[in-house]
């Protein structure tokens, strides 16, 4: 056979998002502001005697290791982009970092709520001076590194929520988000615990905002363990979509869909394969040029079965 023959037929597997590289740039760009953070704070801990201090640093460094398991996800996806092993790509390895960075996060929650439950039970001398400054830097690195991994909103994304969750959305991406956001957050509340606790003498609100800071985590944790769980599963994240590709197969005279799977292959990239019956039948093709003019799909497979065969 001419191998020329095949070529239309033949197509890559490369379903990486595509603001890839950038996110890949920014998010090695927030790791070494979040190192130099973690070293200055525990620095600052030893010198000043500052347990809280102390451990933000620790903190940071958890967060670090993190942002590192993200950074290693868009690597490996990047990588194995043609790797034939891989029958649909690599796009889900974003998800299964984001996954285990959520894990992570809310390991952290834990540990947080724990060590603030213990800090009640048993409060620790603060050096509120230099707590708070650092704790101000801490905050401003914080908010540099979330607005640097914020993940732009096109219209085309919104387009999309009309047919369920933004297939778009790089939950890679959005754990090393929800992480700064997470550091960014647990600095502001240690302000302003340390602020009361410095003029009004309320030692009590640092262990309080630790543990009020470890709630909000874990939900945000929770969120982001069912969003990228429910990608590596192939759970069916677009119902109204599916409704319409069979919808506008089942309009065709004599045409009825007899089973059709969709999900999603990487960030803004989505896969289906339909089975259908047809009283007469059209080639594949004919199909898949139908269901380009109602939807975006980056692989469809289309099997056509003579109505009553």
């Amino acid at each position: 056979m001419n191998p020329r023959a095949i070529e239309p037929y033949c197509h890559a597997h490369d379903f990486l998002g595509a603001s890839q590289a950038r996110h890949e740039r920014r998010t090695r760009l927030v790791i070494a502001l979040t190192a130099v953070m973690m070293v200055v704070e525990v620095a600052a801990g030893l010198v000043f005697g500052s347990m809280a201090l102390l451990a933000d640093g620790w903190h940071m460094a958890s967060h670090a290791a993190a942002l590192s398991i993200t950074a290693l996800g868009y690597w490996l996806a990047r990588r194995h982009a043609s790797d034939p092993r891989f029958s649909f790509g690599t796009g889900k390895v974003g998800e299964l970092a984001g996954f285990a960075s959520a894990l992570l996060l809310a390991l952290i929650a834990v540990f947080m709520g724990y060590e603030s439950f213990m800090r009640l039970i048993s409060p620790v001398a603060i050096a509120f001076n230099q707590a708070i400054l650092v704790a101000c830097v801490g905050l401003a690195v914080n908010l540099v590194s979330a607005w640097l991994l914020k993940e732009e909103h096109s219209h085309e994304h919104e387009h999309d929520h009309d047919h369920g969750h933004d297939h778009h959305a790089d939950h890679n991406l959005k754990s090393a988000y929800l992480h700064v956001v997470a550091d960014a957050l647990t600095s502001l509340l240690a302000i302003l615990a340390l602020v009361t606790g410095k003029f009004l003498g309320w030692a009590w609100m640092d262990p309080l905002m630790g543990l009020v800071g470890s709630v909000v985590i874990a939900r945000w944790a929770w969120r982001l363990i069912g969003d990228s769980g429910r990608v590596l599963l192939d759970m069916n994240s677009q119902p109204q979509l599916a409704e319409t590709i069979k919808g506008t197969l089942d309009a065709l005279e004599g045409t009825r869909v007899t089973d059709l799977h969709l999900w999603r292959l990487g960030p803004g990239h989505l896969g289906a394969i339909v089975s259908l019956a047809a009283a007469r039948p059209r080639e594949p093709e004919y199909y898949k040029k139908l269901l380009a003019g109602h939807c975006r799909i980056s692989h469809l497979t289309v099997e056509v079965h003579p109505l009553g065969a």
